[in-house]
């Protein structure tokens, strides 16, 4: 087969177009942009909850560990080269606040709210009140037994 007449069939344009109509589905279906809004509001939650624990607990834990800088401090001296091992634990204690965090808040805190939700939507609904038809029914029906 002639390699020209496949190429000639070839439209870029189309071929651009069409890459970009696929493009725009993918990018505006609800569930991306809600990904995308959560991860911007995971991100703020987690820089918080560092904050928090960068400026108020790790503070405190510094109170317990001797000198002035408390765990900043701690490092291990090779050859004449500081490792800071001390950032280290800082951070690895932050990282342990911000997942506990994310899960007393994602699991414990919303499968509460979810249930609770669950729960109203599961319940029964109130009967409803018999329409005419039904009443007329039950009138010739008792009539009949008689």
């Amino acid at each position: 087969m002639d390699p020209l007449k496949k190429i000639s069939g070839f439209n870029p344009a189309k071929g651009a177009f069409t890459l970009l109509d696929e493009f725009k589905s993918f990018v505006f279906r609800g569930n991306v942009i809600d990904l995308a809004i959560g991860v911007i509001i995971a991100g703020a939650f987690g820089k918080i909850v560092d904050s928090l624990v960068k400026h108020i607990i790790l503070p405190m834990v510094s109170l317990l560990i001797p000198g002035e800088k408390g765990y900043l401090e701690l490092k291990l001296v090779i050859h004449g080269k500081d490792i800071p091992y001390g950032l280290f634990i800082g951070e690895v204690v932050n990282f342990l606040f911000v997942v506990a965090a994310i899960f007393f808040f994602l699991v414990k805190f919303l499968s509460f709210v979810m249930k609770s939700k669950k729960e109203e939507l599961i319940a029964p609904p109130a009967p409803l009140p018999p329409t005419k038809e039904e009443l007329l029914l039950t009138e010739i029906r008792d009539l009949l037994k008689k």
